[in-house]
C-alpha cells in the first residue's frame, strides 16, 4: 500500500517556490487538480504564476484572478484554469465559472480550494503554503491523492 502521508518542503525564497511549481507543472496532465491553500500572502499566486509560466515556457503576464475568479491559459496541451476563489460566496457558484470543464479536460490550479466544499475532487494534489523564519521563506506541505502519489517523491 502506498504511503499517502503529507510531506513538507522548505522553500527558502521565491525562486525555490517557482522551482517546485515547475516540477509539478511538468507532471500535471488533463483532469489534474492542484489545490493551493494557505493564509493571505503565503505565496499561492506566486506558485500559480510560476506553474503557468513553466507549463507554457513563457514569461507571460499572469494576473491574479482575484476579481474575475478564473483565468484560462492555453498554448499547446491541456488548458490551465487558474481559479482564485477567495471571493466565491457559495460553492455552487463555481458551476458558473465552468469548473466542470476544467475538471474534465484542463489542469486546475485552485487558490482557496476550501471554498469549493464538497465540489473539490478527492483526486488532487493539495499544497499548503505557510510562512517560515524569513520574509521570503515558505514551508510547502504536499498532500497527494493516490493519482498524484506515484508522480511525487519527497
Amino acid at each position: 500500500m502506498e504511503d499517502l502521508s503529507p510531506f513538507a518542503l522548505a522553500l527558502p525564497d521565491e525562486r525555490a517556490t517557482a522551482s517546485l511549481a515547475a516540477r509539478i507543472a511538468a507532471r500535471a496532465g488533463p483532469g489534474d487538480v492542484i489545490a493551493l491553500a494557505g493564509p493571505l500572502g503565503s505565496g499561492k499566486t506566486s506558485f500559480a504564476r510560476a506553474f503557468i509560466r513553466a507549463r507554457f515556457g513563457t514569461a507571460e503576464d499572469v494576473p491574479s484572478p482575484t476579481f474575475t475568479l478564473v483565468e484560462i491559459y492555453s498554448g499547446g496541451g491541456p488548458p490551465v484554469w487558474h481559479f482564485d476563489l477567495y471571493r466565491l460566496e457559495r460553492a455552487s457558484d463555481a458551476w458558473e465559472l465552468g469548473i466542470e470543464d476544467a475538471f474534465a479536460d484542463g489542469i486546475s490550479v485552485i487558490e482557496w480550494p476550501d471554498r469549493l466544499g464538497a465540489l473539490l475532487p478527492e483526486e488532487r494534489l493539495l499544497i499548503t503554503l505557510a510562512f517560515a523564519e524569513t520574509p521570503a521563506a515558505r514551508i510547502a506541505t504536499l498532500a497527494p491523492s493516490p493519482a498524484w502519489a506515484g508522480r511525487l517523491s519527497p
